[in-house]
């Protein structure tokens, strides 16, 4: 019997492309941005997924070479949209590249277009709505708090995690119980802290989604760091989400709503600065002017709203060091959350307050440049690849020997502790601004390493 498709004419590669263009004219990817990659390579060993399967069409200049076919009238095939669905958004290719092509702005137009023009499957649609109706939003992860710490107190945890029956049940789902954070209770912050002493800066500070909801600790030492520092600190009431999940996921519209929103809670606070200590918020809002660039009403305050956002350590080294710094005598281990190294280019700052602690010792993590596989919900997304690149992040830093991993972002604090529980290792883990309140308040090394295990 002859095969499927034996009696179809045989098609002519070099004819027109038959099908829609892959893009339409709102907001393609740019042929001239993509005309800067020359295709030389120095970004495939940044690149966590050509690292993991040696695909050409899974690295930077593969997926270049995917939009500019594209943008010559190529449809939007499942098999581009999965290469492009692939990328972390690392930014580790930015970084790399000699031409300094700018992957960030390619890939995140490339990925609105997919989310508005590929028609996914239902159960890849089911996954992203429940995601979008839970994650961005502040309110309905703090309502998941107390059932999560029933599911701890009863012991039930650790009878799955030992069962396998998360594993069991799907990958999805393993990934989202093994990345729980331990739940800690700490009071909402008050809406103005005074500075200590003389007063250097009036500052808001971002109380973001999973960091407020899952870290809120890391939201207190904030804020206590900032007023020793000499900071009026402000935590502006009704803060949403800044939309960095949903512009790294190609949902636009969606984004700049969030962007909005936030921009006008922080024109009422009247702040110099807006403090950010989720790397992956800090680098969207920093992109804000170019997000509301085509809203008339929204391009010049978005603008002037990115010029403010600082990250936590960048506005502690602008204001140089006030407070008596207490010794630490620890060996720690510091992780460059990619969205904080590669997207904004801060690998200094964070590097810099450690080595101003007295008694602590900064290791240095091997190939730093290898995303921990979490990037924003990459990690549930694709999660087997995620549990991959975690490991491999994990085995570097048990390999360094240190006692606590130090890194500036939430996402990044639960993969990498999540890929130490399974390879049977142990480490504490912590925010840079918690090592630095311990270090002003005198707590002493234990209150890091005691309850922070991994």
């Amino acid at each position: 019997m002859a095969g499927a498709g034996a009696h179809e004419p045989p098609r002519d590669v070099l004819g027109p492309v038959a099908g829609t263009p892959a893009f339409d004219d709102d907001r393609p990817p740019s042929r001239e941005l993509a005309g800067d990659c020359v295709h030389c390579g120095f970004c495939l060993t940044t690149c966590p997924t050509y690292v993991l399967w040696g695909e050409e069409a899974d690295s930077p200049r593969g997926r270049i070479h995917l939009m500019k076919a594209g943008l010559d009238g190529e449809p939007l095939t499942g098999s581009a949209v999965r290469h492009y669905d692939r990328c972390l958004g690392c930014m580790a290719c930015v970084t790399a590249c000699p031409s300094g092509v700018r992957y960030d702005r390619l890939i995140e137009d490339t990925r609105a277009q997919v989310e508005r023009r590929f028609d996914r499957t239902p159960r890849e649609r089911a996954l992203r709505a429940a995601i979008f109706a839970l994650f961005p939003y502040p309110r309905r992860l703090r309502l998941l708090r107390g059932p999560l710490r029933a599911y701890e107190s009863s012991g039930l945890r650790g009878l799955i995690a030992r069962s396998g029956l998360a594993r069991r049940l799907g990958p999805t789902l393993a990934t989202l119980e093994a990345l729980t954070p331990r739940l800690r209770a700490v009071p909402r912050p008050p809406r103005l802290v005074p500075a200590a002493g003389t007063r250097r800066a009036v500052v808001g500070v971002l109380t973001g989604c999973v960091q407020s909801a899952f870290f809120p600790d890391v939201n207190s030492a904030t804020i206590r760091v900032l007023a020793a520092e000499g900071c009026d600190v402000v935590v502006p009431p009704g803060q949403g989400c800044c939309g960095a999940l949903s512009v790294h996921n190609g949902r636009l519209p969606e984004a700049q709503r969030f962007a909005r929103r936030l921009i006008d809670t922080f024109a009422r606070a009247g702040v110099d600065h807006i403090v950010v200590n989720a790397a992956g918020c800090g680098s969207s809002m920093k992109e804000y002017a170019d997000l509301l660039r085509d809203d008339p009403a929204y391009a010049g305050p978005a603008a002037a709203f990115a010029a403010r956002v600082r990250d936590l350590s960048e506005i502690l080294v602008e204001l140089g060091p006030a407070a008596e710094r207490h010794p630490l005598p620890l060996t720690v281990a510091y992780h460059d959350a990619c969205h904080l190294a590669h997207a904004q280019g801060v690998r200094a700052q964070p590097r810099t307050l450690l080595a101003g602690i007295p008694g602590l010792t900064v290791k240095e993590i091997a190939d730093p440049e290898i995303c921990c596989g979490s990037a924003g919900v990459w990690n549930v997304l694709h999660p087997e690849p995620a549990a991959e690149l975690g490991e491999r992040k994990a085995r570097a830093v048990l390999g360094t020997g240190a006692e606590l991993l130090v890194t500036a972002n939430p996402g990044c604090l639960m993969q990498v502790s999540a890929a130490v529980r399974r390879l049977g290792g142990e480490v504490a883990t912590a925010h840079t601004a918690v090592v630095l309140d311990a270090s002003l308040r005198g707590l002493g090394a234990a209150a890091l390493t005691s309850e922070r295990r991994a």
